[in-house]
């Protein structure tokens, strides 16, 4: 049998082993503010996938989400949920949403937060904004301001997160915090303060003002949009 022709053999070479090439050099060039989302996500995926054009996986993530901090956000089941999604895959996207929110929660770490409003509102929105269900999460500030803790006190339905003024003064002075900022989000994506959070927001300002603790702000998160209680003139 004779050997093949180099023709036959370039012939033979699957096409996305060039198109990851491509890719990666532009990346390396500093060409990444340029990629459209779905090369971004192609590549994340080239390291949980080592064959294989990642392409029809990357634009399948992003129709069944919405956009790439969607599908940075969604939980595991969720992901594999989609066709061609395997753990490894999985477990790649989930490790490049906490390498992110680790470099974001920098830019609000040992500072006062007040006077770095941007990168603790970016912060919140990489952390919540994107979450398919509601949650409730506490910032938990001392005397100065600066971050203590930023920890998720609920989680509940696509509409619905039960928050008990209570248990969020407790938890205040558990930690030592002196004021403390309420963030949850509304996975329709429309920030919109409803009547209930409203009201909720001024049933922890009375209860945490009878122990010393200020609420700041109450954030509501909408998929890239927010809106702050406080600048609505709410509390």
């Amino acid at each position: 049998m004779g050997e093949r022709s180099d023709g036959a053999a370039k012939a033979e070479k699957p096409d996305y082993l060039g198109h990851r090439q491509r890719l990666r050099q532009r990346l390396l060039e500093g060409g990444t503010e340029a990629l459209p989302d779905y090369e971004l996500l192609e590549f994340l995926l080239f390291s949980a996938r080592s064959q294989g054009d990642t392409k029809p996986l990357a634009k399948a993530l992003l129709k069944r989400f919405g956009s790439l901090g969607a599908v940075l956000s969604a939980d595991a089941d969720s992901l594999l949920a989609v066709d061609g999604m395997g753990k490894a895959s999985a477990a790649t996207l989930k490790a490049t949403r906490e390498a992110g929110l680790r470099l974001i929660r920098e830019e609000v770490k040992d500072r006062p937060v007040l006077s770095s409003w941007k990168q603790l509102v970016d912060y919140c929105q990489a952390a919540v904004g994107f979450a398919e269900v509601e949650e409730f999460h506490l910032l938990f500030l001392d005397r100065k301001n600066v971050l203590i803790a930023d920890e998720r006190q609920q989680r509940g339905t696509i509409d619905h997160t039960p928050v008990y003024p209570r248990e969020v003064v407790k938890r205040a002075l558990e930690l030592g915090a002196s004021a403390l900022i309420m963030v949850h989000n509304h996975p329709s994506g429309d920030p919109t303060p409803s009547k209930a959070d409203i009201e909720m927001t001024r049933e922890v300002q009375k209860a945490a003002a009878t122990l010393g603790v200020t609420l700041h702000d109450h954030v509501i998160l909408g998929r890239g949009r927010h809106t702050s209680l406080k600048s609505l003139g709410l509390i």
